[in-house]
């Protein structure tokens, strides 16, 4: 599936396609077994001149894939491409992946075809997790994909329209699972074959003291993607001369905290003020807050102090912050506490993937 961040932009490149009324496709993976570069749900969009918005692995299936979509682009019909065993297993193998899946390639074609695009947009917007519902074939065949959007539960957009399915895509909506996945759905009409995506918003990183680990952490989580807030109760170590473009500056208190800043369960914070009091204080201020992580840098025997106290209580805080990497300087500092929140959005341990047994994704 495509990530928070990845979906973002590629709403925004459908709401630009349909603006400059531009042709182009997307390309959806809706299968896959075995090894594979990327998981069901991740899209591509390919414009008529090949160019692309989100690649899906960058090497010889994608070349192939982007081909495939042009070729829809120039016949308007949609089709479903399979890599596998009898077809097309080879440009697998030099991707060093030898899995298995499928590609639903859409041309953006028709005159409703990117309609549902508003409503995804309005949700993401509005920071609620959601489901995509793409129905795109019938009885083994591709058809024009035909779309819902969910979020909050309720239907904000029906493009399928059609009450034989109404009651079994309600019911594969609601007891869908945080992972994308395909589902055939028996009907009067014979086996219908749907998408279910999770839409997610977008991850925030608040850091709070403006060190120089905090401003390590600033172009690295933009980097990933983030919306990153920079915190501190002094304006004067607010003003940055190289505070990256994209980062916005909250000068606040701990008793003002969640009164300046919207937290929500999709946001993480870092606090390293290099004060114990004060970040105790900050801690504390969110001890009601609903986040993905709370980490804190600091010794040891300066976490042990922090613990000793009551404010910690009924919070989980990642401290010291970071991964074990051998963090020395403030960019590898930055670069280990990334890496933990990653994880925890995951729910990884943060160790070596080759002491992983399993699927890597």
């Amino acid at each position: 599936m495509n990530s928070a961040h990845e979906l973002r932009t590629l709403v925004d490149a459908l709401i630009d396609l349909r603006e400059r009324s531009r042709t182009g496709a997307l390309a959806t993976l809706t299968r896959t077994r075995g090894s594979t570069f990327r998981r069901v749900g991740t899209s591509m969009l390919v414009h008529d001149d090949g160019g692309i918005v989100c690649e899906l692995s960058g090497g010889c299936p994608q070349r192939d894939i982007v081909e495939r979509a042009r070729d829809a682009m120039r016949d308007g019909t949609p089709r479903i491409v399979r890599y596998n065993a009898a077809n097309g297993l080879d440009l697998m193998i030099e991707m060093g992946c030898g899995g298995e899946l499928d590609i639903l390639i859409e041309p953006l074609v028709g005159p409703r075809c990117l309609d549902f695009v508003d409503a995804l947009d309005e949700g993401i917007r509005r920071r609620r997790p959601g489901r995509l519902v793409t129905l795109f074939a019938q009885n083994g065949q591709a058809v024009p994909p035909r779309r819902q959007v969910w979020f909050g539960g309720e239907r904000h957009y029906d493009g399928i329209g059609d009450p034989v399915l109404d009651e079994a895509l309600a019911a594969t909506v609601s007891d869908h699972d945080a992972r994308s996945s395909t589902f055939s759905l028996q009907t009067s009409r014979g086996t219908a074959e749907v998408l279910v995506e999770l839409v997610a918003p977008l991850h925030r990183l608040v850091v709070i003291g403006s060190s120089a680990a905090a401003h390590a952490m600033l172009p690295l989580a933009t980097a990933l993607g983030w919306p990153v807030t920079l915190v501190d109760s002094n304006p004067d170590r607010l003003r940055l001369p190289t505070l990256p473009g994209e980062v916005h500056t909250v000068c606040a208190s701990p008793d003002a905290l969640t009164r300046h800043y919207p937290f929500d369960a999709y946001t993480s914070v870092v606090v390293m003020t290099h004060n114990l009091e004060q970040d105790m204080a900050y801690i504390h201020a969110l001890r009601d807050t609903p986040l993905t992580y709370v980490g804190v840098i600091g010794s040891r025997d300066r976490v042990r102090r922090m613990h000793e106290g009551e404010r910690l209580s009924g919070r989980t805080v990642h401290a010291p912050a970071g991964l074990d990497i051998g963090s020395e300087t403030p960019t590898e500092i930055a670069l280990a506490i990334a890496a933990e929140i990653v994880a925890t959005i995951h729910d990884r341990s943060g160790g070596p993937l080759r002491d992983r047994d399993g699927a890597i994704h």
